[in-house]
């Protein structure tokens, strides 16, 4: 798993406005922003995963790909099981993207945003994931999160908020167009979530692309 090079100093790990303002705020650990950002998006992707009723498993070495996610459905034509290979990667460079900006008061009814985002990605990286054709089929999950560490939780009696959210895509057959590291785009439409999840394994599992 990369993630973008830490800004001088790295991202306040605990800059942010604390949910509960009369509570005090006990020091963070030590541990590398970069390395908290890793274990986060894991946690993410177990969440997805068990609301999916899928399986994790994640190899040993690691070798450019972070995860095994397989899906077990009776509806499946190519297997009862089927299985996809998941690549993770975050960033904190970036804002939450949403396809519409909400209108403001007053303001003109809402517009479309990009549809879109930028990701760069080390050739090596890319060439692997683009590989074509493939008995198992790759995604890349790429998670936004906010600056600081007191921004990427939120807990309550009702719900665990995780920030802010991962998208993901197939890049089956992307050219390399960079001399050591090329651009690719994200869609915002792609928010990665069990029923996402569900739709890629359904797709998959009747032999099609993710």
């Amino acid at each position: 798993m990369a993630f973008p090079r830490p800004e001088p100093g790295g991202p306040s790990p605990a800059s942010g406005t604390h949910p509960h303002p009369g509570r005090t705020v006990s020091p963070r650990g030590a541990l590398a922003t970069t390395a908290c950002m890793e274990t986060l998006q894991v946690g993410y992707l177990h969440a997805v995963a068990a609301a999916a009723g899928c399986t994790l498993a994640q190899p040993f070495p690691d070798y450019g790909i972070d995860w095994h996610v397989s899906h077990t459905a009776p509806g499946h034509t190519v297997d009862d099981e089927v299985t996809i290979k998941v690549q993770l990667k975050s960033t904190y460079q970036l804002a939450p993207r949403s396809p519409t900006r909400p209108a403001l008061a007053g303001s003109h009814p809402p517009t479309a945003a990009a549809p879109t985002f930028s990701f760069t990605l080390d050739n090596d990286h890319l060439t692997k994931l683009a590989r074509t054709p493939v008995s198992v089929h790759k995604i890349l999950v790429v998670m936004i999160v906010p600056r600081a560490r007191d921004d990427w939780l939120r807990a309550g009696h009702d719900s665990l908020e995780l920030r802010h959210c991962c998208y993901w895509t197939n890049l089956a057959g992307h050219p390399v167009t960079g001399r050591r590291r090329t651009t690719v785009r994200i869609p915002t439409t792609r928010v990665f979530d069990d029923r996402a999840l569900c739709e890629i394994m359904t797709r998959v599992g009747s032999g099609g692309r993710p």
